[in-house]
């Protein structure tokens, strides 16, 4: 069983027919949050097209939950695909971190750095 497949209901943020969403254990910066399947896949290539379909929608909703709370000024979308990608949890999840001015000194790259030092945990 899946780390996953343990989230309480109420620690979902909200809930679409494929996914649902919550704010990362282990957050790169404030209002990082996770878009997780439903049901366990291990990774993007192997969701159904309707699971696909429905994931720009969850993206969006992911970025107003964190405009809520949060004032980003950007925003890093990620999936890590397998182990050698650095996949840790082998269950569909979908980064969107919210990204802030200053928050690391040269920003270019993008994901390949995200923020200094909390890529690890």
């Amino acid at each position: 069983m899946s780390v996953f497949e343990k989230i309480p209901e109420e620690n979902k943020l909200y809930k679409g027919n494929n996914f649902f969403l919550i704010y990362d254990r282990y957050p790169v910066s404030p209002g990082h949050i996770l878009i997780i399947s439903n049901k366990k896949k291990s990774d993007y290539f192997s969701l159904s097209d309707e699971e696909k379909l429905e994931l720009p929608d969850l993206i969006d909703k992911a970025k107003e939950l964190i405009q809520q709370e949060n004032f980003p000024d950007g925003f890093n979308i990620g999936m890590n695909c397998g182990e050698v990608a650095g996949q840790t949890v082998m269950h569909f999840h979908c980064h969107v971190i919210p990204r802030y001015k200053n928050d690391m000194e040269d920003p270019r790259g993008g994901i390949r750095h995200c923020v200094k030092g909390k890529g690890y945990y």
